[in-house]
């Protein structure tokens, strides 16, 4: 390694860590806040099963499950200012056109994540618990622990969320050159397999219906991310050509 590509490499490590710690203090201030809106959280996230009572079997349970639901709070208060701050990492290593590019698709990164997780939480959390609840009712009663009814919520409002960003991500990457539109059209079928088997995963029940409420926003996000994709490829065309 040559001294002037050692530097540049200790010159992004820093400035890596740099993001990485203003980061983490961002966090470490939510996290007070986070903490004292903990109950409001809580009686969010229940209203998707009336009279729902929760239970705890261990000592430090309760304690450790506020914990986990005040660190997920304060991740979303900050997370403007943690991909913010990736942008700031990233940015030298782009282009200025793909710097303008990711500027206006910031908004929508935060717009599209909130749409995910509305949608988890109105259409596919309901039908999802009523399913688990109600399965086997007449073999044991539940008594849901709070770590595992929390843990399960969390987990789905936030892949549903990042699933909501599959559009977003198919237009900026045709938009830089590395994404084509006919590759999205030639691996069609292998997306659709592919959103069931998501569908499959992220769904904590065995249930088609319930992993068809996952899979087919999926399918729509990737026929929407693809038209995006070509709509991308003609305004990069027209420009290109009036350039000429």
């Amino acid at each position: 390694m040559s001294s002037e590509t050692k530097h540049t490499f200790m010159g992004h490590l820093r400035e890596f860590r740099s993001c990485l710690l203003r980061s983490v203090i961002a966090l470490l201030i939510a996290l007070p806040i986070s903490f004292f809106l903990a109950n409001n959280v809580f009686y969010i996230l229940m209203q998707p099963v009336p009279g729902l009572e929760l239970v705890y079997t261990e000592v430090t349970e309760m304690l450790g499950t506020y914990i986990k639901v005040s660190l997920y709070s304060a991740l979303i208060l900050t997370l403007p200012f943690i991909v913010y701050q990736a942008v700031i990492f990233v940015r030298p290593a782009l282009t200025r056109k793909e710097k303008n590019y990711l500027y206006i698709m910031l908004p929508s990164v935060f717009l599209l994540f909130i749409a995910g997780a509305v949608f988890a939480y109105f259409v596919l959390l309901p039908p999802a618990l009523k399913f688990l609840f109600t399965f086997g009712g007449d073999i044991a009663t539940p008594m849901i622990r709070v770590e595992n009814y929390i843990s399960v919520l969390t987990k789905l409002i936030f892949a549903i969320g990042m699933c909501f960003e599959i559009p977003l991500v198919m237009f900026f990457l045709t938009k830089i050159g590395v994404l084509k539109p006919e590759w999205l059209s030639k691996y069609r079928r292998l997306a659709y397999i592919s959103a069931f088997v998501l569908g499959a995963i992220i769904t904590p029940t065995f249930d088609p219906l319930n992993q068809s409420l996952v899979a087919v926003p999926i399918i729509l996000l990737y026929e929407f991310g693809a038209l995006l994709s070509k709509l991308a490829r003609r305004q990069k065309t027209d420009i290109a050509s009036s350039a000429g």
